[in-house]
């Protein structure tokens, strides 16, 4: 029952990933006044660095969240480490230029200096922890590796965990949206982060428990 739930869990999460990840598909077939665009002034609408930075943060951002889930499984990695190697590199550049993009659309985000905080927060550790796991990487220390990329995919993730929550706040606070945009600018990657952090730990003792053995 437990290995049933388990794979369960999994695939849901798979699912939930290859959804949001191809969401930003959205923003070229529907009309532009859609999803967050809403919130924002015309005037930042019709700026070239804001646009240019959006799309490159929300496309690329979708397709680091759309093939990312699929590096974790032990199995593929163990018998694909070239194709594992080659959509690593691609993640890496993806969520490099997403992050960095996102730290700037976040600078400007809807509801003042709590949602701001809150995304640039976030696109930082995205950078940094992707950073960490390529440069581990590049040095062969594969654990560290790994762990650096649980904890970015982890900030990576926070693209589903704000489409799960935001409609639920926005309806929790009687449809106003910039409350609930600050809560979720927060709510949407600190909880990802300790769940990554309590992943880490469990395979830090792990490894150490083998190592005694």
């Amino acid at each position: 029952m437990k290995a049933i739930i388990k794979k369960l869990g999994w695939w849901i999460f798979a699912f939930l990933c290859t959804i949001i990840g191809l969401y930003p598909a959205l923003y070229f077939i529907l009309d532009r006044n859609f999803g967050l665009l809403q919130s924002k002034s015309e005037e930042l609408l019709l700026n070239p660095i804001w646009n240019t930075a959006f799309y490159t943060h929300i496309i690329l951002g979708g397709l680091a969240l759309l093939i990312g889930w699929t590096q974790f499984p032990k199995a593929f990695r163990d018998k694909n480490r070239k194709i594992h190697k080659k959509i690593g590199m691609a993640y890496v550049t993806f969520a490099f230029f997403s992050s960095l993009s996102g730290i700037y659309i976040g600078l400007f985000s809807t509801g003042g200096v709590v949602s701001i905080l809150g995304f640039v927060s976030l696109g930082m550790i995205w950078l940094a922890t992707t950073m960490m796991g390529w440069l581990t990487a590049k040095k062969h220390d594969f654990d560290a590796h790994e762990n650096w990329m649980i904890y970015s995919y982890a900030a990576c993730f926070a693209a589903v965990i704000l489409r799960i929550w935001l409609p639920i706040l926005i309806t929790l606070h009687q449809g106003e949206f910039i409350p609930a945009y600050q809560i979720v600018a927060w709510v949407c990657w600190v909880p990802n982060m300790a769940v990554a952090y309590w992943i880490v730990r469990r395979r830090k003792t792990k490894m150490m428990l083998k190592s005694i053995d």
